[in-house]
């Protein structure tokens, strides 16, 4: 009961997480569909124009092509996962969009891991072109080209958690956007130029960097005769990282939806 003896309305029950998650993934992607599309293209044309630049140092077929070209394919990823979601949830926490969310019957996980997984997958197709051509342009066999399509949600959700987590604790979006910006060049940087080629501090920050495991995942299966112990290995470390990197983003977000 209220002041006034009318009787207190109950608030709609809270949807189940799955329920929920499907829900914000579907409205995340229909809206990645409208406005991201003019984005992926300059992604996947970024990493395309990247192979074709490092072509003219890194010959065809060895292990440096195979980096450079699995480095090039998740760098897509980065762009949006990473890069995106950083300065969408950036913008969204400076402009009071998470209030909307907090009145919404709604959990915070599904909020934080329906967006990040919407932004993970609208970057398949960036990434199954730019590994197509360049296998074709540095000459490397097309028969693993299918470990890509277990990469990008894996290496999705640890770049995309990581942007979130990064859009949600910045305390301004334009930090937001610079951390987002820092990120993707991590991930170009680091993960595009051969490993052997790198200093060993470096390497170390290489080790650091979630997508890098994604990267070596795609490399390893690239190769004349691909060791699938590698590939298993890189990719269960790339679904660890990524797990915690996604429960990072829901404690960011349950931390900035409460302030």
């Amino acid at each position: 009961m209220v002041g006034g003896g009318e009787a207190a309305v109950a608030l709609a029950p809270r949807v189940a997480v799955w329920g929920a998650l499907g829900a914000v993934y579907r409205a995340q992607l229909s809206r990645a569909r409208v406005a991201r599309i003019p984005l992926l293209f300059v992604a996947t044309f970024q990493s395309v124009g990247i192979m074709v630049l490092m072509r003219g140092v890194v010959d065809g077929g060895g292990d440096e092509a195979r980096a450079v070209v699995a480095g090039s394919a998740v760098l897509v990823v980065a762009f949006v996962a990473l890069n995106l979601l950083a300065q969408y949830f950036g913008h969204l926490r400076a402009a009071g969009g998470l209030d909307h969310y907090a009145t919404l019957p709604v959990p915070g996980a599904a909020v934080a891991l329906g967006t990040a997984a919407a932004y993970a997958s609208f970057t398949v197709p960036g990434v199954l072109v730019t590994a197509v051509v360049g296998a074709l342009l540095y000459q490397l066999p097309l028969g693993g080209l299918w470990v890509a399509l277990a990469v990008v949600p894996l290496a999705g959700a640890a770049l995309a958690g990581l942007g979130a987590a990064l859009g949600l604790l910045a305390p301004r979006a334009e930090l937001a956007t610079l951390c987002g910006q820092l990120g993707m060049s991590a991930a170009l940087l680091l993960g595009v130029l051969p490993e052997p080629r790198l200093p060993e501090p470096a390497r170390w920050l290489r080790d650091l960097l979630p997508s890098s495991y994604g990267v070596d995942a795609l490399a390893a299966a690239l190769g004349p005769r691909p060791d699938w112990g590698s590939v298993a290995a890189n990719l269960t470390v790339c679904a660890v990282v990524g797990a915690l990197a996604l429960a990072l983003a829901t404690w960011a977000y349950r931390r900035a939806a409460v302030r």
